[in-house]
This record gives structure tokens, sequence and C-alpha cells, in this order.
């Protein structure tokens, strides 16, 4: 297994992007995930606080009341495109392993301070290593450079103006929704 630290959340052209880099090894595993676990993963990186428990946030505490730790968390496979996450859990002595989405996984090992780990076929198969260049980060061999990091919120802002140029009004409609609906639970309401 292969030690990773939460990197990047980036949005690309295809979805919400996690990059989870390698503490001692030079590739980063870039996982693509939904927009809630991307708004939980987010909420919790940037420190912001809400009035009510995002379900992440509800789970910890239904572990910490069972008095249940969360020991790991381990990015285990990849099948057919797939990625799969196990929960390492310990209570009274007796440890138990539960399947989870990488995402959920991610966003849970965040508010327990858990450690994340990547198993090492997995890196091998999707892992890539990433150059600094001219101030920028790019891909090895030859890969698009990567987004400046922008919060959630300002890359759909910056996906709508695209959409609308392109003339893509659908798009720039649902972007515009999705934009309304994480400032509503930015601000509570």
């Amino acid at each position: 297994m292969i030690a990773v630290k939460v990197e990047q959340l980036v949005l690309s052209n295809k979805g919400f992007v996690v990059l989870l880099k390698g503490e001692s090894d030079p590739r980063t595993l870039p996982i693509f995930i939904g927009a809630a676990e991307a708004q939980a993963i987010h909420i919790h990186l940037n420190s912001m606080t809400i009035p009510r428990p995002l379900t992440h946030d509800l789970f910890k505490n239904v572990l910490d009341f069972l008095e249940c730790r969360l020991m790991r968390v381990e990015v285990s496979d990849l099948k057919e495109g797939t990625f799969y996450a196990v929960l390492d859990l310990e209570r009274d002595g007796t440890h138990m392993r539960i399947d989870a989405r990488p995402s959920d996984a991610i966003a849970l090992a965040l508010r327990c301070a858990a450690p994340v780990f990547v198993a090492k076929t997995v890196m091998d198969e999707a892992g890539q290593v990433f150059e600094k260049e001219d101030g920028a980060k790019t891909a090895k061999a030859g890969k698009a450079k990567q987004a400046p990091k922008l919060t959630p919120i300002e890359e759909l802002k910056r996906d709508i103006e695209k959409a609308i140029q392109e003339e893509r009004f659908e798009d720039a409609a649902r972007l515009r929704d999705e934009i309304k609906r994480l400032e509503k639970t930015h601000s509570g309401n």
C-alpha cells in the first residue's frame, strides 16, 4: 500500500476529480467523483462550517457514538475503470473491513483524520507523474496542463461562460443549477 494525501480537488470537462498524491511516491492518482462527494471534500479541505451535518459528518458522528474508529481507508482495486475502496474500522479490538466508494471513503477519512492508502497495483495502473513546469503542473508523457486551483463554484462559473460561448445553453442551465445548489448548501439554507 502507498500512503497518499488529498492534494487537490479539480473540475475537469468530465466532472470533479480528486487527486491523491503519494507521500513517498512521485505518482498522483486521479479519481473522478460525484458533485455531492466533491462538495463534502471541498467543505472539509477549506475548513468550512455548516449548520447541519452532511452525510459524511453524520456517519462520523455515528462512528464516534458507537466508539468505532476509522483506522484507515484503502483504494484497493480498479476493475473495468471503476475504483473500489475499503474502510478499515476497529471497535473493542475487533477489526472490520467495509466496502465503500473511494469518494465517500476519502470524505470520511478527512473528517476522521484517518490515513488514506492506495494499493500498489492500482497506482501502477492509473497513477500519473506530474512535473512542475512554468509554475503549472503538467502530466508526464504530454498530458494536458492541470487547471489552476479553483473552488468548485469558481470552476462551474468558468464552465458556464465556456458553455455560453459555445452556445451549449442546456449545459449552461445545468451548471447554473449546480452553482445555485452549492451556494445554497454553503449558506446553510
